[in-house]
């Protein structure tokens, strides 16, 4: 197989075909596109008109302007040019500025023509307050402080260099307007970047459910994101299924910290602690190093029945805080059909607030009643693939085993019939023991499809591993399976990655001589890799396209690469997202 896995040689001349990718290169969908580009050009927009309006002004009546340099026209001249060349590259769709240089460009611009334009006394003063506001717009209060911040040091910069226009009550009441209103740009801007983000959050929990997956992939997924989201340490969820004495625990931590995709089962005395908060009240706790409002920390609940926030006791939220060795979390209840629940989000880092909280139980209400769903139908798979593979032991029993057991019991009554000195004595004896060997492996088999006990490994690789078997026997074509020691995926999920490599095998089988084949199944970084390969064994066909991987992929939201080598053969990779 040495030949087959060189495909990354530097005289490769291959072919590679990609489908079903509906994502750009940076991840965004084709909305999010949409968006992007009709900001982009509404803003080079109004930077575009911003510089027209000003060329009137200094061409026409120059005289109007106090502190009026000559070489004002150059500044704005260029600024226009500048504006005009980013406004066609927008609408070209060549590209879409989104560097935050840009903004500290349009500062610089502006910058220079206030300093041409009469310093202190120049109209266009008012310019500085565009790089604020989209900077604010786009990439929040942090980058629209900056540039608010940079804007009024530069202003009154400029009065180092013109001091003919020094007036020094103007300059306090320009800088501070600038500051002050620079400074509500930047929060108007944070709010809207903030509304953005937890609308896409709200739309991602309610989207991360595809019953393939199944619901513990399915609630991995929603912690992990609410985690992202709040930039917290972990994100923990407690559940009991109506009055049962044992808990479910989910966490998703960063970094290091432990990940656990299947529930963990805990005692009712474990999950105590966790669940001692009412569940009539949202919490939100951080310690007297990480709140700027108390001296003595805060913890504050808001009480569901009467609508209201009303202080906390500090001493069950810091027992809380210790358990979860955190110096902040906000907690939420967790209100199911059958049973109740609590979610933590925890931080070290920094300090959640009210709205934190509030926003908390609004992914909680969106996404928990999806999965409640997605839970049921998982039930209900899980209760028919039981009886599918009941079903099919006693259809096994009855088919396979049966005739054994009339050939053993045949040979048996031979073995009886034939005198002491028959030579065919050791021979019926071998096959006795042969047969009854040969049932005993059949009815271990027919019990472990029935109940799945003494599986050693995944019951659709037994199952691969079967027909590469088979392959080898009846065709002579050699495939080699292989799996990581990670890849734990659900029954649903299972069984279309089983159709997937199975159509890879009959496509070797079908369309190529070649007598070597592999298939690599790999779980990393969120995704399912499934790697169809088979030896060179000549030119490769044109434009391979397996329809059936394809469609099956698409279906479960993957991707298709084919790689077609004269070196190397043919490769068709598979990537699901899980």
């Amino acid at each position: 197989m040495g030949s087959m896995m060189e495909f990354d040689t530097p005289d490769s001349e291959r072919k590679r075909i990609m489908v079903n990718d509906s994502r750009d290169t940076n991840g965004k969908s084709a909305f999010g596109l949409a968006d992007a580009g009709v900001e982009a050009r509404m803003v080079c927009g109004i930077r575009l008109m911003l510089a027209v309006s000003a060329l009137p002004m200094i061409w026409v009546n120059p005289a109007g302007l106090a502190g009026f340099s000559e070489y004002a026209l150059l500044p704005v001249g260029g600024y226009a040019i500048y504006s005009a060349a980013l406004g066609v590259f927008v609408i070209l769709r060549k590209h879409f500025i989104v560097n935050k240089r840009i903004h500290w460009i349009d500062l610089g611009w502006y910058a220079l023509i206030v300093f041409y334009t009469g310093g202190v006394n120049s109209i266009f003063f008012l310019f500085f307050f565009f790089p604020i506001l989209t900077a604010s717009f786009h990439w929040g209060f942090e980058e629209g402080a900056r540039i608010a911040i940079a804007a009024a040091a530069l202003f009154m910069a400029i009065e180092l260099f013109v001091p003919d226009s020094a007036e020094l009550p103007r300059l306090l009441l320009c800088t501070t307007f600038l500051l002050a209103f620079g400074y509500l740009c930047a929060k108007w801007g944070e709010s809207k970047v903030a509304s953005g983000r937890r609308l896409a959050l709200l739309r991602d929990v309610s989207r991360l459910s595809n019953p393939r997956f199944g619901v513990d992939h399915t609630i991995t997924n929603v912690l992990a994101r609410i985690r992202d989201f709040f930039q917290g340490s972990s994100c923990i969820l407690v559940t009991r299924d109506g009055d049962a004495a044992v808990y479910a625990l989910r966490r998703v931590g960063d970094g290091n910290a432990k990940t656990s995709t299947l529930a963990e089962k805990i005692m009712a005395e474990a999950a105590a602690p966790l669940m001692e908060l009412s569940q009539a009240k949202i919490i939100a706790f951080s310690r007297p190093s990480r709140t700027a409002v108390s001296l003595f920390g805060c913890a504050d609940a808001y009480d569901v029945s009467k609508e209201a926030w009303e202080t906390y006791d500090l001493r069950p939220s810091q027992k809380v805080a210790n358990l979860l060795e955190a110096e902040s979390y906000v907690s939420v209840p967790i209100l199911l059909k059958n049973g109740e629940g609590r979610i933590y989000v925890t931080s070290s880092r920094r300090a959640f607030n009210k709205a934190d909280a509030l926003f908390l139980n609004h992914v909680v209400v969106q996404a928990f009643p999806v999965i409640e769903n997605i839970e049921l139908l998982d039930r209900i798979a899980s209760h028919a693939a039981l009886r599918e593979r009941q079903r099919f032991a006693w259809d096994f029993h009855d088919t396979a085993i049966q005739p054994y057991v009339g050939l053993k019991m045949g040979l048996s009554a031979l073995r009886n019939k034939a005198t002491e000195d028959n030579p065919l004595i050791p021979e019926l004896d071998r096959l006795l023991l042969m047969a009854g060997q040969v049932i005993g492996e059949l009815r271990d088999y027919a019990g472990m499809v029935k109940s799945g006990a003494g599986v050693t490994e995944p019951v659709y690789l037994l199952s691969l591993r079967r027909q590469a078997t088979q392959t080898r026997e009846f065709y002579g074509v050699d495939i080699t399976v292989n799996a990581g020691n990670g890849v734990g995926i659900s029954d649903r999920l299972a069984a279309e990655v089983l159709q997937i490599a199975r159509e890879g095998i009959s496509n070797i089988c079908r369309h190529t001589t070649a007598r070597r084949g592999a298939i690599d199944i790999q779980a990393a970084n969120g995704w399912l890799a499934i790697r169809i390969e088979n030896e060179s064994v000549g030119a490769p066909s044109q434009k391979f396209m397996p329809r059936s991987i394809m469609e099956r992929t698409a279906a479960l939201g993957g991707n298709v690469i084919v790689e077609q080598d004269v070196k190397s053969g043919t490769c068709v990779h598979v990537e699901i997202p899980i």
